[in-house]
């Protein structure tokens, strides 16, 4: 329990009317989650509004509302404060109910378009190993401390965020690693969260179906780092042309990673081979169980992060050696004739060319590199045709197939896709609905020695057709066919 001038202490904007010494036993803003004693956030969404369902809420048992349009009769027993953004309102009122906790963590946020989820959990992984109870929030999944929690979203929303957050500062974390994506800082789902760091991956071509344009797109990565505090860091990615347009604007101690260019972390790859790779990280010598310059890149994130938290330069290149692959991102299973099937998350054209080129890299050309790929329903369609393209320019054969057809048409999707492949390049070009008949067809071309990059689902254990979520694991479909069981 909270009291509501407690959490409304100190937030501008806000017009009160009503009375407000009064107890507040949850926050929400779903009217279906409120409970009696609760505070009501009316938020405008991107399917319904909020504004809709107050005197449900009401009925439900809200003692207070939080909205940005007052009803024209307002129930005289409850509590109502208008603001102008509400969504923001949110978060604000969420991490004061739950105590502020990430105030008393080491938060960091992840953000850009490839690469968060590797970084967060490694950095997860990282702390984890320098001895420290970390959190994390991931597209993949949640975790307080070493306790599993699921995941819906790439970021929870805000309520979840602090509820989550303070349960890991009462398990003891001493710091949190998060994936921060577009839709969230746009969303206003990150209000409320006291961040001690930020880190830029990279930007491509993706959520132009949400954000309409590239500017609009960049600018909500931007919006995060324009919002960290001068005791705070960004570390930025200088070798992206976007890199240092997130730095322009913020407050926070200014840092750089690079593979190219002059920066304050920097990365070389000595060696690469299947099992790993050689890297050279601000001139010391470290064997890393990760492929491809991506790859680098990622890791290089982690250590810049780790010692501008304050963490030992040795210590954390000696950690980093050990640190392990994250589920399905280039994660490699073979079958007993010598066959390289590879399991990437890659489903944007940028993440997907930088795959097939570390893949391009590794092997001899003596072998056949098969690439199956797929692009989501419902989603841009405008990476449809750039994604076929990448795959039948780095592979030597593609089979289109289907990957979260949603609520749309495989074979509409896989058309789509085929507009971006060119005339000279069809004759390699398959085109197979069913992902596990692609897959299936993949392995059954392949001879010993061949490569077989199943890309665009990596961790996900469904398939999303017409509306409704069927088990479906690229892992577990290709060890079926294989004869394999478990890792390899």
């Amino acid at each position: 329990m909270k009291n509501l001038n407690e959490i409304l202490s100190g937030l501008s904007g806000l017009e009160v009317s009503g009375f407000t010494d009064i107890p507040v036993a949850g926050v929400a803003f779903d009217s279906r989650k409120v409970k009696p004693g609760f505070l009501f956030v009316a938020v405008p969404g991107t399917q319904v509004d909020g504004h809709q369902f107050i005197e449900n809420a009401i009925a439900d048992g809200a003692v207070a509302i939080i909205c940005e349009r007052l009803p024209e009769k307002q129930n005289p027993d409850v509590a109502w404060i208008q603001c102008e953004n509400s969504a923001r309102v949110l978060g604000k009122v969420a991490s004061r109910f739950y105590g502020e906790p990430s105030a008393q963590m080491k938060v960091v946020g992840v953000t850009g378009t490839n690469g968060k989820t590797t970084i967060a959990t490694l950095l997860y992984q990282l702390f984890g190993m320098l001895g420290y109870k970390t959190g994390l929030l991931s597209t993949i999944c949640n975790y307080v401390g070493d306790e599993k929690r699921p995941s819906t979203h790439t970021t929870p929303d805000p309520v979840q965020i602090h509820e989550l957050m303070a349960e890991m500062v009462e398990a003891g974390c001493n710091y949190c690693f998060m994936e921060v994506s577009s839709h969230a800082i746009h969303q206003q789902r990150i209000a409320g969260i006291q961040f001690d760091g930020g880190i830029f991956t990279n930007l491509t071509h993706d959520h132009l179906d949400y954000h309409k344009t590239f500017i609009e797109y960049r600018n909500a990565k931007k919006m995060f780092f324009d919002g960290l505090s001068k005791e705070a860091f960004a570390l930025t990615n200088s070798d992206d042309k976007n890199g240092m347009v997130m730095l322009q604007n913020t407050d926070a101690q200014k840092l750089t990673y690079s593979m190219r260019s002059l920066a304050d972390f920097r990365v070389k790859v000595l060696e690469s081979h299947f099992d790993g790779m050689l890297l050279s990280v601000d001139g010391t010598e470290v064997w890393s169980h990760f492929i491809g310059n991506f790859n680098a890149m990622n890791l290089l994130a982690v250590y810049g992060t780790a010692v501008s938290l304050g963490a030992g330069k040795d210590e954390v290149l000696q950690q980093m050696s050990l640190l392990k692959p994250v589920d399905g991102r280039f994660e490699i299973i073979r079958s007993p004739l010598g066959v390289f099937a590879i399991v990437d998350y890659a489903h944007t054209p940028d993440a997907l060319k930088n795959v097939l080129s570390s893949i391009n890299e590794i092997r001899t050309r003596n072998e056949t590199l098969f690439t199956v790929v797929g692009a989501g329903g419902n989603r841009d369609k405008t990476k449809r045709p750039e994604m076929a393209q990448e795959a039948a320019s780095a592979s030597d054969r593609v089979i289109l197939t289907a990957d979260n057809p949603r609520s749309e048409d495989p074979e509409a999707i896989i058309a789509d896709m085929m507009t971006g492949v060119e005339a000279h390049q069809r004759n390699k070009v398959l085109a197979i609905s069913n992902r596990k008949e692609a897959i299936r067809t993949a392995a059954m071309m392949a001879r010993p020695g061949d490569i077989i990059l199943v890309a665009g689902k990596g961790h996900e254990t469904y398939q999303e057709i017409k509306g409704v979520k069927h088990h479906f694991d690229d892992r577990e479909v290709i060890r079926e066919i294989f004869g394999v069981t478990g890792q390899n």
